[in-house]
């Protein structure tokens, strides 16, 4: 059985939109994590904008990729989208019940789903108790304005924490899972 995973850069007051605040905080130590973290994974779990952002990014980089880029290309990617209808990155769209969708491919022997940013997939998610760990990448500092990963329309859902790592950049992993 799978995981999903969320793992989402995100500031101190809440804004995940857009992180390129986040690169004074990227060090070798974020790169480590961030490698074995996707190491761990089988695919990648995406809304819709998130995977419009990456897919054109990460392609540009194929060209003489590392071995991280290249892992990054080559994945399966699910996305949930009911606009977008011409798959590309190796991607499936999931365009039906989302949560069934993706309880289903939760099923499925493998390695963990791994979702990045993706706000409103991650609360979707939540909402039907299909998150196994949050990890939060929490960057010191405070954007004031930008779209927040938790709204007014967020599901109540309580966390218990099971982990966290501290970076020499200041940047935290805060990771959380489902309490039962």
């Amino acid at each position: 059985m799978r995981k999903v995973i969320a793992s989402i850069f995100i500031s101190v007051d809440g804004v995940f939109e857009d992180p390129s605040w986040s690169m004074p905080f990227w060090n070798e130590e974020a790169e480590k994590f961030a490698g074995e973290q996707l190491l761990a994974a089988d695919a990648l779990l995406l809304g819709r904008v998130t995977y419009e952002g990456m897919a054109p990014a990460w392609t540009a980089r194929a060209e003489g990729a590392d071995a991280g880029t290249e892992r990054m290309n080559a994945m399966p990617k699910y996305v949930a989208t009911r606009t977008l209808d011409t798959p590309e990155w190796n991607a499936t769209f999931l365009a039906g019940d989302l949560a069934a969708e993706v309880a289903e491919l939760k099923r499925e022997d493998g390695g963990d789903l791994l979702v990045y940013g993706s706000g409103q997939l991650v609360n979707t998610l939540l909402a039907h108790g299909l998150i196994d760990e949050l990890r939060l990448w929490t960057l010191p500092v405070v954007q004031g304005k930008g779209r927040k990963l938790f709204g007014e329309d967020s599901p109540v859902t309580t966390l218990r924490p099971i982990g966290s790592t501290t970076f020499s950049s200041g940047a935290q992993v805060h990771a959380y899972a489902p309490a039962l």
